[in-house]
């Protein structure tokens, strides 16, 4: 295990780590940590100087924004305004999980992050260390931790081989992967699904049947 890579409980994870982890968040630099869908490359989401470099470490489209976590619902509204209806019924059936919603962006979001769109893709993970860290730092950039095209990495040290030279600190949660969160758009009149993923399609449907019965 390297220098830089801490082992950590995703389920219990001990606070000298999170507060470590935090401090490396504040300062601006990056991080590869583990969520319950894979392994992410992250920063705090109003910084658009650590976000730049996300983008450089990961190789990523400057037209592709990058998607982002939060420990709470504050903390999504703080990112894109009061919920609609809609939104807020997925959010309160399938959160905190693996469905990322596609919300209006609030102003002041750093181009880097929306890539100047309108919009931003936010979730609350399952993971209570993915929560932990964003209640500690603030909403996080949590996008794959490996070069844009090529696989999302099942372990820590698949992650660093891909981009921990970018990072500050790797916290190495043990085996992962699995299927990305399910994408869905709610920025519109009518939700959509964008991408299938962790939860099934029919699970938002009854969700949203429901909250308007």
């Amino acid at each position: 295990m390297s220098s830089k890579t801490r082992a950590v409980d995703t389920a219990r994870p001990a606070d000298d780590v999170v507060a470590d982890a935090v401090a490396v968040l504040a300062r601006g630099e990056l991080l590869i940590y583990p969520t319950d869908t894979l392994y992410a490359l992250g920063c705090k989401a109003t910084d658009g100087a650590a976000a730049r470099r996300v983008r450089e470490a990961k190789g990523r489209d400057d037209g592709k924004p990058l998607p982002l976590i939060a420990g709470s619902l504050d903390q999504v509204e703080a990112l894109s305004g009061p919920l609609s209806p809609s939104a807020r019924a997925i959010a309160s059936a399938l959160w905190p999980g693996p469905v990322t919603l596609v919300l209006p962006a609030a102003p002041g979001l750093p181009v880097e992050i929306t890539s100047g769109g309108t919009t931003v893709a936010v979730r609350i993970p399952d993971a209570l260390l993915a929560r932990r860290l964003c209640l500690g730092a603030g909403p996080l950039v949590s996008t794959s931790a490996n070069r844009s095209g090529r696989p999302a990495p099942a372990s820590c040290t698949e992650a660093e081989s891909e981009v921990g030279d970018a990072a500050a600190l790797a916290l190495d949660g043990g085996p992962g992967g699995g299927p990305p969160s399910t994408l869905v758009d709610v920025s519109g009149p009518e939700p959509r699904l964008l991408r299938l993923g962790a939860v099934p399609w029919a699970q938002v449907v009854e969700a949203l049947r429901r909250a308007s019965a």
